[in-house]
């Protein structure tokens, strides 16, 4: 088919854009993180973001067409994430994406992040998911279990009903002393802890929905305890207490727990949907290696797909051009609406 999509991603704090080929081979990737801006505040600051995007922008997509030898001429249409994310953020990558639809004349897509990373899977250059898919997506914003009985057909079938797992790593990261992001620093401090030494509990929720929230409160009781502090005592203090070694086993008994919900909620999802061919696991937390170990029969990105990049947007514009959806329009007022989600919790994106 040798179609050639430029992917731009501006969800959060990395400022990315790729060439993709056909859906699958990447001509060229180029990520700008923020990382190193916002670890002295251990959070991203939506308002920084955005004007770091809107100083990377250009020289990004610039450097993405060059790597990949192409010319506007040879890019058949542009894709971008329109949500969900910070909205300052979003905004420099949608009025970038629409003004260039339109200056060079290419159909535009405006793709759900989520779908994105579930797409990653399908850039390893290896053999591709089958279908049906359960689709685990994994990250900082968002723990939910996508059902896919075809390209571009996702159903919500399990979401947390409040904090994400990467939201948990890095609060409790935080509450360790570990610096941000809290997945990557909680993965190497467990390499030198023990998992078995504190027991932590599985919140028990309903269903294949998550809770992460009160994992997170038990780690910072059970700090309070092993140091003898009140619960009172301030979490921002705790990591003045702690020896290294109590940081490695809390590091690795709380990523041993995390990654147990996990499965458990995937086993019984694979339980409940027996047609299931494929397992793929999508976003940051995917790079996790404890949890790609205790899921050898999954499908995961590479590493560096797993977090947010211009790659895997352009590979799920893809899979909606030959699914037959149709562009977006650049000149409309909002491009975003293109999920639906119903009271129970689940839906469609």
């Amino acid at each position: 088919m040798d179609m050639k999509i430029l992917g731009i991603e501006t969800s959060c704090d990395e400022t990315a854009a790729a060439v993709v080929q056909d859906g699958t081979e990447i001509l060229s990737n180029v990520v700008v993180s923020q990382i190193d801006i916002f670890a002295e505040y251990g959070g991203v600051i939506p308002e920084v973001a955005a004007r770091s995007h809107l100083e990377a922008m250009m020289p990004v997509i610039r450097k993405a067409l060059a790597d990949a030898e192409c010319t506007w001429d040879d890019i058949n249409a542009i894709a971008v994430t329109h949500a969900p994310g910070l909205l300052g953020s979003l905004l420099i990558g949608t009025l970038t994406a629409r003004t260039l639809a339109i200056l060079h004349d290419k159909p535009l897509y405006a793709v759900h992040h989520l779908k994105s990373h579930v797409y990653a899977n399908w850039l390893t250059g290896g053999h591709a998911p089958q279908f049906p898919v359960l689709a685990l997506v994994v990250s900082g914003g968002h723990t939910q279990i996508l059902y896919m009985p075809a390209h571009n057909k996702f159903e919500i079938v399990g979401t947390t009903h409040d904090d994400a797992v990467g939201e948990c790593f890095d609060k409790v990261a935080k509450i360790l002393g570990l610096p941000y992001p809290g997945g990557p620093a909680i993965a190497k401090a467990a390499l030198n802890g023990d998992a078995h030494k504190y027991k932590l509990p599985h919140p028990k929720v309903a269903g294949l929905d998550f809770s992460f929230s009160g994992l997170k409160t038990a780690v910072l009781r059970a700090v309070q305890k092993e140091l003898g502090l009140p619960i009172s005592h301030p979490s921002y203090d705790l990591k003045n207490h702690l020896t290294a070694s109590q940081v490695a086993d809390f590091a690795a008994s709380f990523q041993k727990t995390a990654i147990e919900i996990l499965c458990e909620k995937l086993t019984a999802a694979t339980e409940q949907y027996p047609d299931v061919q494929s397992v793929v696991i999508a976003g940051g937390v995917s790079a996790n290696r404890a949890l790609r170990d205790a899921l050898p029969e999954a499908y995961f990105p590479t590493p560096a797909l797993s977090g947010d990049n211009g790659a895997m947007v352009a590979a799920a514009a893809y899979y909606e051009i030959v699914s037959g959806v149709e562009p977006t329009d650049p000149y409309a007022l909002n491009i975003y609406p293109r999920i639906s989600v119903e009271n129970t919790g689940t839906g469609t994106i």
